[in-house]
């Protein structure tokens, strides 16, 4: 028989809400349904090759080995999502990418790398929606963020913090000179739970103004775009991509959330390094991740070591190592 289990007074405040737990529960459901279907694709495999070896069928041995590689490549998928353990890895993400100096070059870099987060959200099913940027003038981006929505989006994204430099000739430099450019890259878990950030309307001013990006007359003649302003911590977050001023000011408090969030996560970071007695760098901090085009080809992590030598496939959304070669060298010791 089951001994009654009693829970400490202020359990559900302290530790999670309801809500926080129904959704562990359901992510637990869906690493069940992923093992039973890893199980069955394994059983079909292994009668595959069975079946080619009784009636040496070529046909069904390549068939099954198909099967096997699929197999393989789902149980690697299986085994990476094991180190999500962060307590927000679950969560959908906010990318925010921001040109360094350099101006055309480093605008332009930016957009390359919009469009490489969007191409690998795209191979992993991963909804993106643009919630605010600003477009230079000569082309690319300053500034664009986007927020991310799938499983462990959160989790494995947060990899990719930090500054992106890129070396390459430049398309826009008639003498075919070399240029660095960089890109700072922000990921922050998007805020699932009223109860996790705590948001007072009196520390906040909210400010409308007409749009300056591009969209037509509706957003030059009306002022749908939000800026809001966090007092207490000087954050200041805004939105214009969206058409009426309730979903901008919506969308900017999902990215408020998220900074507080992020904020409260760093500080309990710096916390517990000062316990450790270890220093870390923080804010934009030094490159994490180095793209070469000229004179050779080759993208570099310089926080784990993990290369690749197809730029173009990295390029095209082809982050897998990088982020799994970040999550093995950082994932929690047990």
């Amino acid at each position: 028989m089951l001994e009654k289990q009693t829970l400490e007074p202020g359990f559900w405040d302290d530790r999670q809400s309801a809500q926080a737990l129904l959704g562990r529960i359901n992510r637990l459901k869906d690493v069940i349904e992923d093992y039973g279907r890893l199980q069955r694709h394994f059983s079909d495999a292994a009668t595959l090759y069975e079946l080619a070896e009784e009636e040496n069928d070529e046909s069904l041995a390549k068939e099954a080995a198909a099967e096997l590689t699929a197999v393989n490549k789902e149980m690697a998928a299986m085994e990476l999502s094991l180190l999500l353990s962060g307590e927000y890895d679950s969560h959908n993400a906010i990318l925010s990418l921001h040109a360094g100096a350099g101006g055309l070059e480093a605008q332009d870099w930016t957009e390359m790398l919009l469009r490489m987060y969007t191409r690998y959200c795209e191979n992993h099913r991963y909804k993106v929606e643009i919630i605010d940027s600003l477009p230079a003038d000569e082309g690319g981006y300053k500034s664009v963020t986007i927020a991310v929505t799938g499983a462990n989006a959160y989790g494995y994204l947060k990899s990719e913090r930090g500054v992106h430099r890129l070396v390459r000739i430049s398309p826009y430099d008639a003498a075919g000179r070399r240029h660095t450019s960089f890109a700072s890259v922000d990921v922050l878990p998007q805020v699932n739970d009223d109860n996790e950030v705590e948001i007072n309307p009196d520390d906040l001013r909210i400010d409308t103004y007409r749009s300056s990006g591009k969209g037509g007359q509706h957003l030059n003649k009306t002022d749908s775009a939000v800026r809001i302003t966090h007092f207490p911590t000087g954050i200041v977050v805004q939105c214009q991509d969206e058409r009426s001023q309730f979903a901008n000011k919506d969308r900017a408090m999902q990215l408020l959330a998220a900074k507080l969030l992020d904020l409260k996560l760093r500080e309990r970071e710096a916390q517990m390094n000062e316990l450790r007695g270890e220093q870390q760098e923080i804010g934009w901090g030094s490159q994490i991740r180095s793209y070469v085009f000229q004179p050779y080809r080759l993208v570099k992590d310089h926080r784990t070591g993990y290369e690749a030598g197809n730029t173009d496939a990295v390029m095209d959304g082809d982050l897998d190592g990088f982020i799994a070669a970040y999550l093995q060298k950082f994932a929690p010791k047990v």
